[in-house]
């Protein structure tokens, strides 16, 4: 049984759901047993700066790291040798699973994936475009619009489904029972 669980969260440049997933991530570190490392990638940053939560991010989190590069913040090792528990990404766009779906791991989150997956610790993905109908979204400035995926775009979190190692999440708000399965796995 875990008595801490150190876990990375991951934000690409998706809006959708970002003020809720945020929330999520709030009352999961508000829990006496769980520590989040959150990295943000360059789109990710993009994107909160867009619908203003990026200053609520860092003010809610005392480690909050930015893409520089594919390596840099080095969160890859520590994540592929143990240092976490799990390896949590919400939201995750269509482009960054594309990548991971084919092996290209040349961003800070595509590649801290593939080098998470390669030592055993369990990734945790909500890829955005997952559905076969027309969702409703909400956009920076509270306009709503319809959004339907691309059939490559499903095939990919098709993909993502038959990795080992991987569990893709159909909600972000799963991820809290997740990580109390987690906690009493270990």
């Amino acid at each position: 049984m875990i008595t801490l669980a150190r876990i990375v969260w991951g934000i690409t440049g998706s809006g959708d759901l970002v003020h809720g997933i945020i929330k999520t991530m709030k009352q999961l570190e508000d829990d006496a047993n769980i520590r989040l490392t959150v990295i943000v990638s360059r789109a990710g940053e993009q994107m909160l700066r867009l619908y203003r939560v990026w200053d609520e991010l860092n003010n809610s989190f005392s480690k909050v790291l930015k893409e520089s590069n594919a390596n840099v913040p080095f969160i890859a090792g520590p994540l592929q040798i143990g240092k976490y528990d799990a390896f949590v990404v919400a939201p995750l766009t269509a482009n960054s699973t594309a990548k991971i779906a084919h092996g290209i791991a040349d961003s800070l989150i595509t590649n801290a994936i593939a080098q998470t997956l390669k030592g055993g610790t369990p990734v945790f993905l909500y890829p955005v475009d997952q559905g076969d109908e027309e969702v409703q979204t909400v956009g920076p400035n509270g306009e709503e619009f319809s959004i339907k995926p691309r059939r490559i775009d499903l095939e990919n979190v098709q993909r993502l489904r038959e990795m080992e190692g991987v569990t893709v999440m159909d909600s972000p708000f799963e991820i809290p029972n997740l990580i109390a399965a987690l906690l009493k796995a270990e």
